[in-house]
């Protein structure tokens, strides 16, 4: 796909980036769209480098695709590490290997940094997803999540 290339969100992204988060809010168990808080989580992020950083896929000037990579220390490595958010591409986009070019990113982001590790969630009964991530290095923690909303 010679067309398609990612890059760093910049503020102007944000309403191309509400649409792709709400149709991965509308496909997982836990979340709904709320394109208010979508603005203002993104929003945060942009603003502020060190929280993490936004990529997007895009493909003839229309973004297709993109992912959150979250930064903070993990104690039991001694450094660095990412949580992967959001990730998702658009739905008449998939199987073009757009997810594979964004975790490809990634990854090279991740270790051109200096990061130790990037740790992901995903729903439990979500397979492709699972067999996606696993083809592309990631393996399955034998750890359970827990969330407390405040």
């Amino acid at each position: 796909m010679s067309s398609l290339h990612v890059r760093v969100a910049t503020l102007e992204d944000i309403p191309s980036l509400c649409e792709l988060l709400n149709q991965l809010f509308s496909q997982e168990v836990e979340f709904t769209p709320q394109k208010h808080l979508q603005e203002k989580g993104l929003k945060a992020i942009m603003e502020n480098p060190t929280v993490g950083i936004i990529l997007v896929a895009i493909i003839e000037q229309k973004i297709v695709g993109m992912l959150n990579l979250l930064f903070t220390i993990f104690t039991a490595l001694g450094g660095w590490v990412i949580l992967l958010e959001d990730m998702i591409v658009d739905e008449a986009h998939r199987d073009k290997k757009i997810g594979s070019a964004l975790l490809s990113e990634a990854k090279k982001y991740a270790k051109e940094h200096g990061f130790l590790r990037i740790t992901l969630l995903s729903d439990f009964d979500n397979d492709k997803a699972h067999a996606f991530y696993e083809r592309h290095g990631f393996i399955d923690s034998p750890r359970k999540v827990f969330t407390c909303k405040l």
